[in-house]
């Protein structure tokens, strides 16, 4: 089952609210805004992470030091990397440890 435009909407947005509170729970010095579906990842160093719905696609990108990435939805996975397979938070993950030079893990309800 496909999904709609409004659930997908929908989904990007509890997403980002999900990212926004587990940022919230760290206390590095990590800092984000969010605006119209967009979240962008301050880090200490001034790199960025943005986070972003592509409608028309029906896909959750990534941008990251290390590139970019989309995500496809899976009724059962979640939000999966189109050309990996990786699930979005390994992926989320993987970027912030990067770019801040510390472990981080976040955990999404």
């Amino acid at each position: 089952m496909t999904m709609t435009e409004t659930e997908f909407k929908e989904s990007i947005a509890e997403t980002i609210i999900q990212i926004e509170d587990a940022l919230e729970e760290l206390d590095n010095g990590i800092d984000y805004e969010s605006s119209d579906g967009i979240l962008t990842i301050f880090m200490i160093n001034k790199s960025q992470i943005i986070i972003n719905r592509q409608t028309a696609a029906l896909q959750l990108w990534l941008a990251a030091k290390s590139g970019g990435y989309h995500f496809d939805f899976d009724e059962q996975k979640g939000w999966l990397d189109d050309r990996t397979g990786d699930a979005f938070l390994a992926v989320l993950n993987r970027c912030l440890t990067d770019q801040s030079g510390e472990t981080i893990e976040l955990e999404l309800s």
